[in-house]
């Protein structure tokens, strides 16, 4: 069992290493070993709570970390991030370990999911976010300057409401496809719609409040 863990480990830092210039990406040993621990955490819980559906580790090396660290570039300098529906921890955990200047709080309905945000954070040294175990909208708007969601339940429907939440001047990052960037856009906000590197339709669609 063992064995098998260090392979799979091996084969995320693999597709990491070699997916990186993709997602003009930059990354040290110490972060690479960080994601290595991030995967092989989740690896483990993945089984109980259905952090994210089933791929192969070099898939979620570039599926779900580097297009999680593609959107490091629009988050400046020590910026306050709310992650909404932080679930598996993406898109904000490869941020954190990524980008030791920004400081996050993740947003997350499920006590058992945002147990395992917690033992993430600690298992990957992150000490400058915390986890909050609320639906975001019964909380008061955050104090912070982004808003990240990768994967909020009933996205479309949401949207107006997470919108309203979010602080004026705000910049929202969401993943997601061009039917989400269309909701955007009927709802009058305007945005930028990003291809993600290796994907056909998904986006990051970067709104401002």
């Amino acid at each position: 069992m063992k064995e098998k863990m260090t392979a799979e480990t091996d084969e995320f830092a693999r597709a990491l290493i070699e997916g990186a210039a993709d997602f003009n990406v930059r990354l040290t040993p110490d972060q690479i070993a960080r994601l290595r621990k991030y995967h092989q955490l989740l690896t483990a819980w993945n089984a109980r709570l259905h952090l994210t559906g089933p791929c192969s580790p070099a898939e979620f090396a570039t599926r779900h970390v580097l297009e999680s660290l593609f959107a490091s570039e629009h988050l400046p300098a020590g910026a306050r991030v709310a992650d909404v529906g932080s679930g598996a921890g993406l898109p904000i955990i490869p941020c954190l370990i990524a980008r030791s200047d920004l400081s996050a709080k993740l947003i997350e309905a499920s006590r058992k999911k945002a147990i395992f945000l917690r033992e993430a954070l600690r298992a990957t040294r992150i000490e400058k976010a915390e986890v909050i175990a609320e639906r975001f909208e019964s909380l008061p708007t955050p104090e912070v300057d982004v808003i990240t969601c990768r994967a909020l339940e009933r996205f479309g429907e949401m949207l107006p409401q997470l919108i309203a939440w979010a602080p004026p001047g705000s910049t929202l990052l969401l993943f997601g496809g061009p039917e989400l960037s269309a909701r955007l856009s009927a709802l009058g906000i305007e945005h930028e719609a990003v291809p993600l590197p290796r994907a056909k339709r998904r986006l990051l669609l970067v709104a401002r409040r």
